[in-house]
């Protein structure tokens, strides 16, 4: 694994989706010896993962339905 000159690594996705590291999740660094520990930062405030992405794709929808249009849409025929 090469550091950039931005002094950036990627991490493997095997140890994103086993730590549950999802983009712009805050990390923590600790230094252990010559070694650094990578884990996910402890959270300051009450947050679940599900209020996380619900944030992040607040705002992003693009069509205009009413409940009742969506609701027939993902029903479909009776």
């Amino acid at each position: 694994m090469r550091v950039t000159a931005k002094g950036q690594v990627t991490i493997p996705v095997e140890i994103r989706e086993k730590l549950g590291l999802l983009p712009n999740c805050e990390v923590e660094f600790e230094l252990s010896g010559n070694a650094v520990r990578i884990r996910r930062a402890r959270r300051a405030k009450k947050s679940s993962r599900g209020r996380s992405l619900v944030e992040r794709l607040r705002g992003r929808g693009g069509v205009r339905l009413t409940t009742d249009e969506i609701l027939a849409l993902t029903r479909g025929p009776r």
